[in-house]
């Protein structure tokens, strides 16, 4: 996949390409099916299958109190894009520039000259250009006069009981927010994750006997699910290992950082400082929990130990 982290970016006469915009946070199960239609029809008229997307979410500029956590961080989404099969990605930044960009100049300096768009695909409630005065009627209009056509997409819904409501990266995030990675699992279409690199901790968990890889808050991708502990797969260096993993403030002890992760390799002693390591969530196991001794916290360690391989084997 082509890469582009800007209009500059995109060399000169590019197209004809087929087009889709939106924020992609979390490149949901929604957006796979958008950019499943987008690829196919890209290459059923030999076109470029483009996605447009932005640095961060509009309302981190326009109302920042009202802005939610991204769900993956821009090169998660990056990578996640590739994965799709999609032909290039154009990563504007969403400054105040871009947000003052009438409907007309927004596509006309974008999908004509920057990407010379000839197939547009936009759901019934796109919005583009300042204050989102334009709609998808606009975009029609401004397609018939300036070259290219519009295609509906349809929204895409839940699985089992969600079955009803629409799959979006709000409802990704709420999963999340509850503990509840295998519902987010089914609305992302992948296990959620995050990846860090790993810092020196308290070495609290190797006296104990189940060392653990502390995850640099500073550096964190993606979005931690909610305090607890689960079970997960860590990859180092492209190798698959299962894993334990605490997410909390740890409140046996004192002083620990709240909403910190730290994972437990399961049979494997690696030495994992200043490494970057993936967390893919698979189950949670229990919440946070204090424990009045070290001897109820190693049992409970070796019991959430036992609980993630049993989980783990299930997932595969």
């Amino acid at each position: 996949m082509e890469f582009f982290d800007g209009l500059d970016a995109v060399p000169a006469a590019y197209g004809p390409s087929a087009v889709t915009i939106g924020k992609f946070d979390g490149v949901h199960t929604g957006h796979r099916a958008v950019l499943a239609r987008l690829r196919d029809r890209a290459r059923a008229h030999a076109y470029s299958g483009v996605v447009v997307t932005f640095d961060r979410n509009p309302l981190a500029v326009l109302a920042p109190e009202r802005c939610p956590a991204a769900l993956v961080s821009n090169a998660q989404k990056q990578e996640l894009l590739a994965a799709s099969g999609v032909d290039a990605t154009l990563m504007l930044t969403f400054d105040r520039t871009l947000s003052l960009l009438t409907p007309e100049e927004f596509v006309g300096r974008v999908l004509v000259d920057g990407l010379g768009a000839r197939l547009v695909l936009a759901g019934s409630d796109f919005r583009f250009g300042h204050r989102g005065a334009g709609d998808i009627g606009l975009l029609r209009r401004l397609g018939a006069e300036l070259g290219f056509e519009v295609e509906l997409i349809d929204d895409v819904r839940g699985v089992g009981e969600g079955a009803a409501r629409r799959a979006s990266s709000t409802w990704a995030r709420e999963a999340l927010e509850a503990g509840d990675v295998e519902l987010a699992a089914r609305v992302l279409g992948r296990p959620p994750a995050v990846r860090s690199v790993v810092v020196e901790g308290e070495r609290r968990g190797r006296e104990l006997g189940f060392p653990t890889a502390n995850l640099d808050p500073a550096r964190l991708e993606g979005f931690l699910p909610a305090d607890g502990v689960y079970a997960a797969w860590a990859t180092v260096d492209g190798v698959r290992h299962p894993s334990a993993v605490s997410i909390g403030n740890n409140p046996t002890f004192e002083g620990v950082p709240q909403h910190q992760a730290e994972a437990h390799l399961l049979d494997v002693d690696l030495d994992l400082y200043g490494r970057t390591i993936e967390l893919e969530f698979v189950a949670r196991l229990r919440g946070m929990a204090r424990f009045d001794s070290l001897d109820a916290l190693v049992a409970a360690i070796r019991a959430d130990a036992d609980s993630a391989r049993r989980a783990l084997a299930v997932a595969g």
